[in-house]
């Protein structure tokens, strides 16, 4: 394939996953240093790529767009990209990726009954994985197609106004404690949230607690924030993501259940706790800092530490079910995590504070 001038590359999940893409743009960028390389994602997707530097523009269409919205999205796009390159296997970045480039490359469902015209339209494809291959290598592999060499690194957002940030946690030791994911069934308990909030201030650590924005988050965190101690800085809200980044480089450690932050506190290098429940670990795991292996960083099944990221998961016999939650529905609990043991997340703190 002729060397491409003008990359469009889609994107459309979430946050975590966004930035989960990072290396497939820092892969792209490395192998063509003055290709214009933009990207298509979600409008309220974009602040996991402040400042990301591998990016020539963000083109952005609403989550839940309109006829207008696709109609001057198709007219922006209209054929000017040498290379489209599309990440999942839905049909709307594909219809996007048809109306951006002749030439593409993406993943196309497992069962070609499903997805046979996709291939047919496709230069090249890669059956999606929703098992054993870790979103990462996932997305890398479709760079093989075209021989493009990988970048394991993820990139976060970034900031110049770093200054703002170390003026507000001041320059006691912390701990940053993200304690809300957007799906109910990947919650862990609000006592263990405040019980390991007080072990840590024994410990001699300050607490900050992170949040979005979304009237429901910032209620639950303020419970939570009510019962702990009164030095607890509460930030939900509060900091652009781009400025997190900033503020989790410099913690003592990191405890959230699965989620886009703790993904973003991986890629940062600070200690990460991450709470496991229902998800896969091979497929959604953080991507360790400095991991640059291709294979996947964790197993299925069990506890494990791979570099910076110390992943606990749930004891129960069905884990992971890879359901949301025990009654399969977004707002279910899940049992998994509901016994997740403050003990445990108290060891793994101990374990990494001694060292």
């Amino acid at each position: 394939m002729s060397k491409p001038r003008k990359i469009l590359v889609i994107a459309m999940r979430y946050l975590g996953d966004v930035l989960l893409t990072t290396p497939l743009i820092h892969s792209l960028r490395q192998a063509y240093p003055d290709a214009e390389l933009d990207m298509l994602v979600y409008a309220n997707t974009t602040a996991m790529l402040e400042g990301n530097p591998d990016i020539n523009q963000l083109i952005t269409v609403p989550s839940k767009a309109k006829f207008a919205d696709n109609w001057r999205l198709f007219r922006q796009l209209g054929r000017r990209y040498d290379l489209a390159i599309t990440t999942q296997s839905g049909d709307r970045p594909f219809l996007y990726s048809l109306f951006a480039s002749s030439r593409r490359l993406g993943v196309v469902p497992p069962k070609p009954d499903t997805g046979w015209w996709k291939r047919f339209f496709l230069h090249r494809w890669l059956e999606f994985d929703d098992h054993d291959t870790h979103t990462v290598l996932q997305h890398l592999k479709i760079l093989a197609l075209i021989n493009v060499p990988p970048c394991f690194e993820l990139v976060p957002p970034q900031t110049q106004n770093n200054q703002a940030v170390k003026q507000l946690v001041g320059d006691k030791a912390y701990a940053v404690l993200h304690t809300h994911p957007q799906w109910t069934y990947k919650q862990w308990t609000v006592a263990g949230w405040i019980e390991i909030g007080h072990y840590l201030q024994q410990r001699g650590l300050r607490l900050v607690l992170t949040g979005g924005a979304a009237q429901e988050e910032v209620d639950y965190i303020a419970n939570i924030a009510q019962q702990l101690p009164d030095d607890t800085l509460n930030l939900a809200g509060q900091v652009s993501l781009a400025q997190l980044t900033e503020l989790l480089s410099h913690a003592t450690l990191y405890i959230g259940p699965d989620t886009g932050i703790t993904h973003l506190a991986a890629a940062t290098g600070v200690p990460v706790i991450a709470l496991y429940g229902p998800t896969n670990p091979v497929k959604w795991s953080p991507w360790p800092y400095r991991f640059a292996q291709n294979s996947n960083p964790f197993q299925k099944i069990g506890s494990q530490t791979v570099n910076n990221v110390y992943l606990l998961q749930g004891e129960k016999s069905c884990v992971p079910c890879h359901l949301e939650g025990c009654d399969r529905h977004q707002k279910s609990r899940s049992d998994c995590l509901d016994t997740l043991s403050v003990e445990r997340v108290k060891a793994t703190i101990q374990s990494i504070l001694v060292k």
